[in-house]
């Protein structure tokens, strides 16, 4: 027998929250003053991305009624469809902003990058549920896991989506980890992209990182070899890092990267993104200028700004008490998400709603970092709130399955 009472009605108001803060932003970045400057079809965002929260809104409660158990019975054949999907996309897609990665489906785009993430989320818990060792301790687990992530991120390269095909790369450590890898070696698989960042920065602050990440592997695990092994990773990842950056990538490439580490040094070319939008986050003030009052919104200086920079959007129209509230959101829906799993008996539904609560994070993370500067421009949208069906959709659908596994968790918490 359940009660609504037990359903976690918190969660569920920081998603509508989210959404509507995002139709907000929308509606400013594209109906405001900077209409004009826009084409017809930039303008009938909004109006798309409200049909998708309603499809959205309307799938969620539809989630709440079927049986938990479906979710992992079902998980693999999803997979493969979704699988299908992507490889179909590779011959017959539609191309978008340079990257063919959308599938024409009526009046709409479906993107099935976007619908493999929870396909793949899916199956990699029910894979490691139906282990008698689940734990990715073991090798051979692990490597299954890895090879589960690198089909869609391998497909995902093919259809020049880079930047979605990171959030998977992110993602994996954080399941790998809390399916049982030990910490020395978790930290010794995100080594690479700590220390190819920092290299990025400085050649001595990317040696220094190798050095600092081989230290405390040595502290964690005390073994020789897996320390040497870490340093000797982090010198070919320095190395790596400083010919790609002098010998490999293409000037336009290498720009970008410059613009990152210093966006000064070609302020009205590759710089200029990175420039308006830390000038936009930082112009909104304590309470920001209003809404559609926002001068690098409204005068079309932000690029994308309904999708990759909508953060800049908010910080600039509502300021840092907005921008806070935001930030806030996120940290509920982090908490919330991990309390659940916590809570639950279940390993499907734990690994389900950790992996939703890191695949959220390495989207804020990313998406914060480029607004902000503190990362590369890579191209990565706001959970919930960037206009983006397929994104929204897809997020939604995770959430929706956390929340029907956490309301019936009493009926989903043994094995039958």
């Amino acid at each position: 027998m359940v009660n609504l009472k037990d359903f976690n009605w918190t969660l569920l108001l920081t998603w509508a929250s989210l959404a509507c803060i995002g139709l907000v932003a929308i509606y400013s970045a594209t109906l405001g003053e900077v209409s004009e400057f826009l084409p017809e079809q930039i303008q009938e965002n909004f109006m798309r991305q409200s049909i998708w929260f309603a499809i959205g809104l309307t799938v969620l409660a539809f989630i709440q009624f079927v049986p938990p158990r479906t979710f992992q019975l079902f998980a693999f054949p999803f997979y493969l469809f979704c699988i299908f999907l992507m490889i179909l996309t590779i011959f017959v897609g539609v191309e978008v902003s340079g990257s063919q990665s959308w599938l024409r489906v009526g009046p709409f785009n479906l993107q099935p990058g976007e619908l493999t993430k929870l396909a793949t989320i899916l199956a990699v818990a029910s894979y490691l549920t139906g282990k008698r060792d689940a734990s990715t301790g073991n090798l051979k687990t692990a490597l299954v896991v890895v090879l589960l992530f690198a089909i869609p991120i391998s497909l995902l390269f093919l259809q020049s989506e880079a930047g979605v095909a990171l959030v998977y790369i992110g993602l994996l450590p954080i399941v790998l980890f809390w399916s049982g890898l030990p910490y020395a070696i978790s930290l010794l698989m995100i080594s690479p992209a700590i220390i190819a960042y920092f290299t990025i920065i400085d050649l001595r602050l990317g040696i220094l990182a190798a050095v600092v990440i081989m230290t405390i592997i040595f502290f964690i695990q005390q073994k020789k070899w897996l320390s040497l092994s870490s340093l000797l990773l982090g010198i070919l990842i320095v190395i790596g890092t400083e010919v790609a950056l002098h010998q490999v990538l293409q000037p336009h490439q290498r720009a970008r990267i410059e613009a990152f580490a210093n966006p000064t040094v070609d302020p009205q070319g590759i710089g200029w993104n990175i420039i308006q939008s830390t000038t936009a986050i930082g112009s909104g003030g304590l309470y920001g200028k209003g809404f559609m009052q926002g001068t690098q919104t409204q005068l079309r200086f932000l690029p994308e700004q309904w999708t990759d920079f909508i953060f800049c959007v908010i910080g600039e129209e509502f300021g840092f008490i907005g921008a806070s509230i935001v930030m806030l959101l996120y940290l509920i829906l982090f908490i919330k998400l991990l309390l659940m799993a916590n809570s639950h008996n279940h390993p499907f539904a734990q690994m389900v709603m950790v992996s939703a609560a890191g695949l959220y994070f390495v989207h804020f993370v990313i998406s914060m970092g480029s607004t902000t500067g503190l990362v590369p421009i890579i191209g990565i949208t706001l959970p919930f709130i960037s206009y983006g069906g397929s994104a929204l959709l897809t997020n939604t659908i995770l959430l929706a399955i956390c929340l029907n596994m956490d309301f019936y968790k009493r009926s989903f918490s043994i094995y039958r």
